[in-house]
């Protein structure tokens, strides 16, 4: 099974592709999910370069300005998502400790900005 790399580039309403391990390879497609079966299609009329089109893998790279944006709003949503799994792990831990030092809940959940059924949830579990 072969690897074949499509950068995909935005030109008016379609997605312009390029395989980087053949040179001149060129298809389009409306949408990224379409273009592994496209270049998979213009492979089919390179049997010297692959013989078997339907099991080769491929990578597709969105390139652009648009990429780079969707890329860059990806990247702050996996790291927001971090950041809240970090933030909810501290706010029990630290509802936990107030507890144990005998501060109430209604106290807790004032002191972390939360409700008082929350910071018991918190605090318990």
């Amino acid at each position: 099974m072969s690897a074949y790399t499509a950068r995909a580039t935005r030109d008016e309403g379609w997605w312009v592709v390029e395989v980087d391990e053949v040179p001149g390879l060129f298809t389009q497609a409306r949408r990224l999910d379409q273009i592994p079966d496209m270049v998979r299609d213009a492979l089919a009329l390179f049997p010297e370069v692959e013989g078997d089109p339907d099991a080769a893998t491929i990578d597709v790279i969105p390139c652009g300005k648009e990429a780079q944006q969707a890329r860059l709003a990806f990247d702050l949503h996996e790291q927001a998502t971090k950041d809240m799994e970090t933030a909810t792990r501290v706010m029990a831990s630290t509802a936990q400790t107030l507890s144990q030092e005998g501060i109430s809940y209604r106290d807790i959940g004032s002191l972390l900005g939360i409700s008082f059924q929350h910071a018991h949830k918190l605090a318990t579990a």
